[in-house]
């Protein structure tokens, strides 16, 4: 009997595993997020500042509320995400258009914890509605039922207790930062950053358990620790196309390179636990829980640190702290660590050599 099973899942191309579910999925929920809510708050976000009527004017109401293009953008992050992890999944295709409905019903019980909950009831509803796909002659109206009907009835049932274990999370997270800003600072900034550069997604984990304030200006600082610091540290190696992939793009170009030789993470880590007091302590940087996993990828990072600290700190003030924490500190500290390592051999020419 498990035999059968065995080759079932097999035949349906379901895969219970690390690399499937907290690899593939989760990096692929990243981009949905990216492709709704991130690009939609990008998009508000230039429109206020730089006065850009159409990106700040009203294109569509529905319900009573007026939506502008980066609103109806956010609008649809639930099912964005549930739609990539379909996606990453390997749905046919009947399964990853009902998971539209699926990622819009968990992300609105979820609450303000929406995406944890989007990425296990799509996860559910994915695979539920693969195992029943092309199973019958009436393929058409079975598998979205089954699709649809599993993932929102899960959704009722574990979406709102999911939302709020993920913000109660988040908030013991950002509360011992407040109490404890030197060494939750360290700890914030060294594990997001680090969750940035393997392949999972730090930019959905901050979502999920919403962190912001100051635990989320130390996650922005994280990153951007791996991010600025891989691109300037091999530069010698990649020159100004490795430059931007992994400075603009991201550090986890870098794994490959890790597993061979785990020694080159080293600089950029020792950068994120310094980065971290600094940025908690000293200059006080906050952020948004859309921004805080992202660094200064697509510069997402540093634009939702100045939407969030324009508010109550002057323009010019903010933008020398984003050049600063973000850019500046992250490239030389890791220069300095890694020619001390370089001196004494631990890091050689060659080492962080991309495949591009």
């Amino acid at each position: 009997m498990w035999e059968k099973f065995k080759t079932f899942l097999k035949r349906k191309d379901i895969e219970v595993s690390v690399k499937r579910y907290g690899i593939d999925a989760l990096g692929a929920m990243a981009q949905g997020l990216f492709c709704s809510l991130l690009i939609g708050t990008i998009l508000n976000t230039l429109g206020t500042q730089l006065h850009i009527g159409f990106l700040t004017n009203t294109v569509a109401t529905v319900s009573g509320v007026n939506y502008t293009v980066g609103g109806l953008a956010s609008a649809m992050s639930g099912p964005a995400m549930a739609v990539a992890i379909g996606y990453a999944l390997k749905c046919p295709p009947l399964v990853l258009f009902s998971l539209i409905t699926v990622g819009f019903a968990s992300n609105a019980l979820g609450g303000a914890g929406g995406p944890l909950a989007v990425y296990f009831v799509a996860i559910i509803a994915a695979e539920a509605g693969k195992m029943i796909s092309k199973e019958t002659k009436i393929d058409i109206l079975v598998t979205p039922l089954v699709t649809i009907g599993v993932g929102t009835g899960v959704a009722a049932l574990i979406a709102p207790a999911l939302g709020k274990a993920a913000m109660k999370i988040g908030e013991l997270i950002m509360l011992a930062t407040n109490l404890q800003p030197f060494l939750m600072g360290i700890a914030v900034s060294v594990l997001v950053g680090i969750a940035l550069t393997l392949p999972i997604s730090s930019a959905a984990i901050c979502a999920a358990f919403g962190l912001t304030g100051l635990a989320g200006g130390a996650a922005v600082a994280g990153c951007c620790a791996q991010m600025i610091g891989f691109a300037v540290i091999s530069f010698r190696d990649n020159g100004w196309g490795g430059f931007f992939a992994q400075g603009i793009g991201t550090s986890m170009l870098q794994v490959p390179n890790i597993v061979k030789k785990p020694l080159i993470w080293l600089p950029v880590i020792l950068s994120s636990a310094v980065l971290g007091p600094v940025s908690t302590m000293l200059f006080h940087m906050t952020n948004n829980a859309t921004g805080s996993g992202m660094g200064s990828a697509g510069f997402v990072g540093q634009i939702m640190t100045w939407q969030v600290m324009a508010q109550t700190e002057h323009p010019v003030v903010v933008l020398l702290k984003i050049v600063v924490i973000q850019f500046m500190l992250p490239a030389v500290l890791t220069v300095v660590f890694t020619q001390f390592m370089r001196k004494h051999n631990f890091i050689k020419d060659g080492d962080m050599k991309l495949d591009l």
